[in-house]
């Protein structure tokens, strides 16, 4: 299966899943009252692990892709296992994020995690892409 294939599977169910999850968010009488800045949700520490997760994962992969040329500790360790730490953790922010954006009682800014939940969904994508490519690049080569 190609990347180009992966990709357009994923974000077509990605926008499924916005488009079928939009008629209950457009309802005004399901918005709760918005919360404030400092208050931590459910759904705001599940993004922001989601998300921190994704980061990890992309950082991961993109060093896989790049090959760092430094040995060493780092280098040696993304030669073994970066590839597969930015699919694992892409996958998981993927899901965690659509989790948390299928289970959040408001829209965007009601303190449910939403926004947060958008960013780990797309943050995933890339470090998947990024392994992805990386996994492919060393099957090419190896």
């Amino acid at each position: 299966m190609s990347v180009r294939t992966v990709l357009v599977v994923v974000g077509a169910v990605l926008i499924g899943g916005l488009t079928l999850a939009e008629p209950a968010a457009a309802d005004p009488s399901v918005h709760p009252v918005a919360a404030s800045v400092q208050t931590l949700s459910a759904g705001r520490i599940g993004a922001i692990a989601a998300a921190l997760t994704g980061i990890l994962g992309a950082v991961n992969g993109g060093l896989a892709l790049a090959r760092p040329a430094a040995g060493g500790h780092l280098g040696a360790w993304v030669a073994r296992n970066g590839v597969v730490t930015a699919l694992v953790a892409g996958s998981l922010a993927v899901v965690v994020g659509a989790v948390v954006a299928a289970t959040a009682d408001g829209g965007l800014g009601s303190g449910n995690g939403l926004g947060g939940a958008y960013v780990a969904v797309l943050v995933g994508l890339l470090a998947v892409a990024l392994g992805w490519a990386a996994r492919l690049r060393s099957r090419r080569t190896g």
